[in-house]
C-alpha cells in the first residue's frame, strides 16, 4: 500500500529510489518505483526483473573445504566445540564480494584457544570479505586448525553431489544469489481518462551489493538476453572478402577486428559486455586494463593494437577468436 502522495509524469519514464537502509552488513533494502507505465505494462516488467533479480546476478562464495585432518564430513574434532559439519554451515554463509572470473583458493590457519571469524580468512586480492565478524568455529584447546578453501564466482546455486566428493576435501552448497529476495508491487491511479500505473520494486541483498547496484546489473542482463531479437529480421551482414560463414574469423587478413558495417549492430554490441564471454580470467583482465569492456570497445582495436597491451600474448587473440563465435553472434 502507497503511505505517501507521489506525484507522477505523466511524460517519459522516470524512476527514483524512495527508501533505502542498511539494516546490517550483511543485510541491505532498497525500495524503486518506476512510471508511468500503462496498464499491464507494471506486472510485465516487475516479473522479468524479479526473476532477473534472484537468478541472474552473480555472486560469489566458499564452494569447497579441505583439511587433512578431518577424516569426514559429519566427525568431530578434539579441541573444536563445532562439529566439521557446522564449520562447513557456517563457512557457506560467509558473503564475499570480488569481480573475480574462475576459481581462487584461499585459506585459514589459526592456532587456539579463540575464536574463528571471517577476518582469519587469507584471501586473494580480487576477494573482500564483507562481514569480518562471522563466525566459522570456537577453539577451545591450543590446537591448529588449517583449513585450504576454494572460492568461485557464479550464478544461481549449486548443490553439492556425492560425485563432488574427494579425500579429504569436501563441496559446500554454493548459494551464489546475491539478492535474498525481491518484490515487486503495483499501485493503479487514473490520469485524466487513462488508467495507468506505478511499480514498485523491493530489493533485499546481502551486503556484496547494493540494491541499487543489483537493480543496474539486472537490468543489464535483460538487455543482454533481449538483444538478438532486435535484429531477427535483418539480413545477415556479408564479410568484404565474401567468406562462408564457416571460416569467419574475428581477425581478417590485414590484422584488423572485423567490425559489423550496420550502426544498429554496433548499438547491439555496445551493451555486450565481456564478462558475458568465458574468457580467460587473464584475458580478460588484460582487456579490462586496456579500458576494453564491450565487444564493441574489443571489435575497434586492431590485433596490433591487442599485442601492444601489457602481457597479452599471440595466443589470446586466438582464444578470444574461439571463445567469441562470431558467427552466432550476427546471425
Amino acid at each position: 500500500m502507497v503511505q505517501e502522495k507521489i506525484i507522477v509524469s505523466t511524460q517519459p519514464l522516470q524512476w527514483k529510489c524512495v527508501e533505502s537502509r542498511a539494516d546490517s552488513k550483511r543485510l541491505y533494502y532498497g525500495r524503486f518505483l518506476l512510471a508511468p507505465l500503462m496498464r499491464g505494462q507494471a506486472d510485465t516488467i516487475g516479473i522479468a526483473m524479479r526473476r532477473a533479480l534472484l537468478g541472474e546476478i552473480e555472486g560469489t562464495c566458499i564452494t569447497r573445504a579441505k583439511s587433512d585432518k578431518i577424516p569426514h564430513e559429519y566427525s568431530t574434532i578434539a579441541g573444536i566445540q563445532e562439529s566439521v559439519h557446522e564449520i562447513l554451515m557456517n563457512l557457506k554463509e560467509i558473503v564475499l564480494r570480488s569481480n573475480l572470473y574462475g576459481t581462487r583458493d584461499a585459506s585459514i590457519c589459526v592456532k587456539g584457544p579463540g575464536y574463528v571469524t571471517a577476518h582469519d580468512i587469507i584471501l586473494p586480492p580480487s576477494v573482500e570479505i564483507v562481514d569480518k565478524t562471522q563466525h566459522i568455529a570456537n577453539l577451545t584447546e591450543p590446537i591448529t586448525l588449517c583449513i585450504e578453501l576454494q572460492i568461485e564466482r557464479n550464478r544461481g546455486y549449486r548443490i553439492k553431489t556425492p560425485k563432488n566428493f574427494q579425500s579429504v576435501s569436501y563441496p559446500i552448497d554454493a548459494v551464489f544469489m546475491p539478492v535474498r529476495n525481491a518484490n515487486h508491487s503495483i499501485h493503479s491511479y487514473v490520469n485524466g481518462n487513462e488508467k495507468q500505473e506505478i511499480l514498485f520494486l523491493e530489493i533485499w541483498t546481502n551486503g556484496s551489493l547494493t540494491p541499487k547496484e543489483a537493480l543496474h546489473e539486472a537490468s543489464r542482463n535483460l538487455i543482454d538476453l533481449f538483444i538478438p531479437f532486435l535484429h531477427a529480421e535483418e539480413e545477415n551482414f556479408h564479410l568484404e572478402n565474401n567468406e562462408p560463414k564457416g571460416n569467419f574469423t574475428l581477425f581478417n587478413f590485414h590484422g584488423r577486428l572485423a567490425k559489423p558495417r550496420q550502426t544498429k549492430k554496433e548499438i547491439a554490441l555496445k551493451f555486450i559486455f565481456i564478462d558475458q564471454s568465458e574468457l580467460l580470467p587473464r584475458v580478460y583482465n588484460c582487456l579490462k586494463k586496456a579500458n576494453i569492456h564491450t565487444l564493441l570497445d574489443l571489435l575497434n582495436n586492431s590485433q596490433e593494437d591487442l599485442m601492444k597491451i601489457k602481457d597479452f600474448r599471440i595466443e589470446d587473440a586466438k582464444h578470444i577468436v574461439d571463445i567469441l563465435e562470431i558467427e552466432k553472434l550476427f546471425t
